[in-house]
């Protein structure tokens, strides 16, 4: 009978640097470029969800709720009441009037000082360079600042302004520029919004006046187009983009001012020129009707949405971006 013997192998131990399970498919996940850019930009990106995108939808659900702090038994949810009550209001009505009326004219002043100032600019001339220096002086000064160096300048009892008109015999009597006359302070709101502009602006179409080749010119010069024709044909083509963009931040700017109103006349007077952020600020900040406030806020939010909308389309259809 033979006897059967067992032989017994060593056990190899287990090798303390070879990677476990998780660091292999970590190490396989990080060789794809998206999820690496995802995990370098994700911190960023929760800062600004926690910065940004959490104050906007809570700001939202305010608007849905009555609330109003001066009843704060009265809190709760409402639905879409606040926007049917805010889009019957005349109150609404009147400083989305007074908004679009600033908005218009700024826009228009903006296109029309900034094109003049651009091909001022770009003309060669002696001391044109301090006067660029001098052009860009207001990017330097914050709203607020502007707003405030401006009340003084229109100030109806020490104003620099009326100084200078009474001395050289332009006026009478010293003038009320912000306080009486409604069309005035409003005509005082849009200078000012065109003037704090105007460095952005100029630089821009600066830029787009300095990228048209010579030679068109040289070529029409020699085709004896005069100086209508050359701006017609050639420089009013190579503006139109600029141009474009200028109106859309122009706009942007135009809906949301509040500083330069706050500031300036403080919406008067009367209501002449309290526009729709002004009065969302009346709404929270005297009447504690936060409520309210939001509402306005987001109606003008979904009103500037659409009208960036239509001027991204307008783009698209004269094919000066792309899809």
């Amino acid at each position: 009978m033979s006897q059967q013997t067992t032989v017994e192998l060593p056990v190899q131990p287990a090798n303390p640097h070879q990677p476990s399970r998780f660091a292999h498919w970590s190490s396989r996940l990080l060789e794809n470029a998206e999820v690496r850019a995802y995990l370098m930009n994700g911190p960023m990106l929760l800062a600004i969800a926690v910065i940004s995108v959490f104050p906007i939808g809570y700001s939202f659900w305010i608007s849905l709720q009555r609330y109003n702090l001066r009843q704060p038994n009265r809190i709760g949810f409402n639905g879409g009441e606040n926007y049917l009550n805010v889009l019957t209001q005349a109150e609404f009505w009147q400083s989305m009037r007074v908004t679009f009326t600033f908005t218009v004219g700024s826009v228009i002043g903006q296109v029309i000082a900034s094109v003049l100032v651009a091909l001022l600019l770009n003309e060669q001339f002696k001391g044109r360079g301090i006067l660029r220096s001098a052009v860009l002086l207001p990017w330097a000064i914050p709203g607020v600042i502007a707003g405030v160096m401006w009340k003084w300048i229109f100030n109806p009892r020490f104003g620099v302004l009326n100084g200078l008109l009474y001395s050289f015999g332009f006026i009478d009597e010293y003038r009320s520029w912000l306080g009486v006359d409604p069309n005035m302070a409003m005509a005082v709101l849009i200078f000012v919004q065109v003037w704090n502009a105007l460095p952005f602006n100029t630089i821009v179409l600066l830029a787009a006046l300095q990228a048209i080749p010579s030679d068109l010119y040289e070529a029409a010069t020699v085709d004896r187009a005069g100086i209508v024709k050359r701006f017609q044909h050639i420089t009013v083509p190579w503006l139109i983009q600029p141009i474009l963009i200028i109106m859309i931040l122009a706009t942007m700017n135009g809906l949301r001012v509040f500083d330069l109103v706050y500031v300036l006349t403080g919406g008067g007077p009367g209501d002449a020129t309290r526009v729709v952020t002004f009065t969302a600020w009346k709404k929270a900040f005297d009447a504690l009707d936060f409520g309210l406030a939001n509402t306005y806020a987001y109606i003008l939010t979904f009103m500037t949405l659409i009208i960036g909308l239509i001027y991204i389309r307008m783009m698209y259809q004269r094919g000066e971006i792309e899809q």
